[in-house]
């Protein structure tokens, strides 16, 4: 009598539990990616309902989410704006009969994507921590919560420098011109502020990472210092889609910043944690040998007689 197949029954199960070591194959490499990849998505939908039926109502007593995002174009001079008013009320143009529902489905998404990303981030730790020691792998509560506060620091200060950000691009015309912003092109605008802001504030979490991993050292932070600090402002200019010097010079003095002390956090992980003496010379650089002599080889005994390989 035959033993019963059970579907899946032949797959190795990948839990830490069951498999100390974090050894897998590339088909569980696949799995393990399909499940936390489920999870993750999960988590951002069922935020997204959230952030969608936030746009239009209260929720634990705080503004609508629909407020808060138009309230740095409503809180402009009305000499700089043109909109559509109701009862005193300022709102923004929509072109299209659809163009409303598409607004607060894609803010929602984009509000799930915020409120979520503590559970996305421990998704994403988790799917590397399999590679990593005991020691390495205890830090995943600490890397969500930095990550996570950074994102939400980053999209808060883009919200506080899109205000003036706003009020500088649109006082050019000299009177002349009143911008008359769709919701479309403002709520674009607005979120793409906040998700490149919050991305780029997960610099100094890379940064520690590549740290402890090995690959970059305080040395070599110290060395491209120069060239990193004109990266991050180049890296402003092109990233910031209004192109306005305030919010250029907001997010590159800010990941100056924060470059800054992710520096600092590398410094004291390699004194703590020394690496070999020459770890740090470049590959085509030559080994340093001054500080090493040879041992002299010791004379032959006088007393002891030689012979040579004839003899």
């Amino acid at each position: 009598m035959g033993i019963p197949f059970r579907r899946g029954s032949g797959r190795r199960r990948t839990g830490r539990r069951h498999n100390p070591d974090g050894t897998m194959t590339l088909i569980e490499h696949l799995y393990e990616l399909r499940r936390r990849l489920t999870i993750a998505i999960i988590a951002v939908l069922a935020c997204a309902v959230v952030g969608f039926v936030w746009f239009q109502f209260n929720i634990l007593g705080l503004p609508t989410l629909g407020k808060l995002l138009t309230d740095p174009y409503c809180d402009l001079p009305e000499n700089l704006r043109a909109d559509i008013s109701i009862d005193n009320k300022c709102q923004l143009l929509a072109t299209a009969p659809f163009e409303a529902f598409m607004l607060q489905f894609k803010v929602g998404v984009s509000a799930g994507v915020v409120l979520a990303s503590p559970f996305w981030l421990y998704q994403l730790w988790g799917f590397i921590t399999p590679g990593l020691y005991a020691k390495e792998r205890k830090y995943a509560l600490t890397f969500v919560a930095i990550a996570a506060g950074l994102f939400v620091a980053g999209a808060l200060l883009a919200y506080v420098v899109v205000a003036t950000g706003l009020e500088v691009l649109l006082g050019f015309g000299g009177g002349q011109v009143v911008t008359a912003l769709t919701g479309d092109r403002y709520f674009s605008f607005i979120l793409t502020m906040l998700l490149i802001f919050g991305v780029s504030f997960e610099l100094p979490v890379l940064v520690v990472m590549l740290n402890r991993a090995g690959v970059l050292t305080y040395a070599k932070l110290r060395r491209w210092l120069r060239g990193i600090i004109m990266g991050l402002f180049a890296f402003a200019a092109v990233a910031t889609p209004s192109q306005d010097p305030i919010s250029m010079l907001a997010l590159a003095g800010a990941l100056t910043i924060l470059f800054g002390i992710a520096m600092v956090i590398a410094r004291f992980h390699d004194k703590r944690h020394p690496r070999e003496e020459w770890a740090d010379v470049d590959d085509d650089e030559a080994t340093p040998m001054d500080d090493y002599a040879v041992d002299p080889v010791a004379p032959a005994d006088p007393v002891r007689p030689t012979y040579d390989d004839a003899t």
